[in-house]
């Protein structure tokens, strides 16, 4: 009885490991797959900041050019 018990024990344990392998790997998954959610927000707002100020002086000297005419 004492020897079924401990190797239910040990199966059981090797069944637990494999169950938090699989949740830390999922746990990874989910991580990445919110930081690539962030950037494909985060990265064209900040590239947009940068290009406004671009853009509204071009168009200002745009209009400047066309009201000279």
């Amino acid at each position: 009885m004492d020897q079924e018990a401990s190797a239910e024990m040990k199966r059981l344990e090797e069944k637990i490991d494999r169950v938090y392998d699989s949740v830390e790997r999922t746990r990874k998954y989910m991580f990445w797959g919110l930081v690539m959610q962030l950037a494909m927000v985060l990265v064209p707002l900040i590239i947009l900041m940068l290009a406004v100020p671009f853009i509204l002086s071009s168009l200002s000297t745009i209009s400047g050019l066309y009201q000279g005419l």
